[in-house]
């Protein structure tokens, strides 16, 4: 008997903002404690950048998890690998919470938390494009974008847990204390949290487009193809393109979710209360979470591709606005800039999940999703913070990173004007080769 998407795509987002959650969650605890528990000998500046470099490192793994469990997600069905990267990701988050400080056992301390955060990172490159696929190859064309993008609220939902959690925790104890334990408290959550989510994707069955192109492939060809070669050799140009599309969004998630906490509380910096950045973090998500359901039915009526351009565009300009609303160093200012930059997210959040989807066969569609969305994170996401630190060091101005920014939007800009609209691909029929394709790319210069 089928499933209703209602219950497909909360089945989900549940697990996609769990894993979230901890990864979120590590940086956020990266941001406000690690480089004091992990690189204590250093000066605050550099702390921070060793401790985001920790938390970068998370990102290096993301390509192999995606190469791995998407190519597993394309053998295997998109919900066993599902489950798979859930419970990776809930175990190394645990093993955080119980990790010595560096005070404890020196530089082992901070050596296996590098571990753990690439199983992190490997966990959640197989995470979005699993959790997208569940609802995007359960539905229909019509309402695509919006049942597609509930997997999206995972992030913004995921970070407004682990900001919450780590502020309730700051609130409740003294700094000394949250810094000695209280944070552990937050990754030893991430345990329970984990079963709720696999118990929610234990109910949830494989889609009806992947059954279908598993038994066309096997009858076609008497064992299953090699999916992951496939999807590198045959679609690497909207594997690249599509990644490009995501530059402005990935960049600008973590320079307005992350790197604000530490722009606005670093004693080298604003310098203002912790507080002010986790509550202006908290009010964002919530922002985002309302916008990207309602946006995403627009990108149902107008199509994917005119909130794409818009979206970029907004990032290019909003880049510079934030970090004027933030040098004024009031608080509703502060608000304003990080809920403008989490509503531009949102845009497009609410596009992403269909767009990528519709660009790739089935057959090759869980690597290739995958490896576009990832190898964006690494490009743009994961130096976002560091360089954002560095630029900060280097210039003295938070004009330098709007400006790095800003570059990211443009790069956005270009990729999604070398697009075509997908909104009315049939998923079911899309070629399987690049050139078969390539009316969903236009001609680059």
């Amino acid at each position: 008997m089928g499933e209703s998407l209602p219950v497909v795509a909360g089945s989900s987002l549940a697990g996609t903002a769990v894993e979230w959650y901890d990864f979120f969650l590590y940086g956020t605890a990266a941001t406000l404690v690690f480089n004091d528990v992990f690189f204590p000998s250093f000066d605050p500046l550099v702390g921070t950048m060793l401790a985001f470099a920790t938390y970068a490192v998370g990102f290096i793994a993301r390509p192999l998890g995606a190469a791995v469990l998407g190519h597993l997600g394309d053998v295997k069905g998109r919900r066993s690998t599902l489950i798979a990267s859930l419970m990776l990701m809930g175990v190394s988050t645990f093993l955080i919470a119980l990790l010595p400080s560096y005070a404890s056992i020196g530089v082992a301390a901070p050596i296996i938390l590098i571990v753990l955060r690439l199983v992190q990172g490997f966990a959640l490159g197989g995470e979005w494009g699993g959790a997208v696929l569940l609802v995007s190859e359960h539905g229909g064309a019509e309402r695509r974008a919006f049942w597609s993008a509930w997997p999206n609220l995972g992030p913004p939902l995921g970070n407004l847990m682990a900001a919450g959690v780590l502020a309730v925790l700051g609130h409740v104890m003294s700094e000394d204390s949250f810094n000695s334990y209280g944070w552990r408290i937050a990754f030893a959550l991430s345990a329970l949290l984990v079963i709720i989510g696999l118990v929610l994707r234990l109910f949830v069955h494989e889609t009806p487009l992947y059954k279908e192109a598993q038994e066309a492939s096997e009858s076609a060809h008497g064992e299953r193809r090699a999916p992951l070669k496939e999807a590198v050799t045959g679609h690497w140009r909207l594997i690249l393109l599509a990644a490009a599309t995501r530059f402005g969004e990935n960049a600008g998630f973590y320079i307005f979710a992350l790197f604000v906490i530490t722009y606005v509380s670093n004693k080298k910096m604003l310098h203002l209360d912790k507080s002010i950045a986790l509550n202006a973090v908290m009010i964002g998500m919530v922002v985002a979470i309302v916008a990207i359901p309602a946006i995403a039915i627009l990108a149902d009526r107008i199509g994917r591709k005119p909130i794409y351009i818009t979206a970029s565009v907004a990032t290019i300009v909003w880049a510079f606005v934030f970090f004027f609303l933030l040098d004024t160093k009031n608080t509703a200012a502060i608000y304003i800039a990080v809920a403008g930059g989490l509503l531009i997210f949102a845009a497009y959040s609410a596009v992403i999940g269909a767009f990528f989807s519709e660009l790739f066969p089935t057959e090759i569609r869980y690597s290739a999703v995958s490896l576009a969305y990832n190898l964006a994170s690494v490009v743009a996401g994961s130096v976002a913070p560091l360089l954002a630190v560095a630029l900060y060091k280097w210039f003295g101005t938070g004009y330098a990173i709007a400006t790095y920014l800003a570059l990211m939007g443009v790069i956005s800009l270009i990729a999604t004007l070398n697009t075509k609209e997908t909104m009315s691909v049939d998923m079911a029929t899309i070629g399987a080769t690049d050139e078969e394709a390539s009316d969903l790319v236009d001609t680059i210069a």
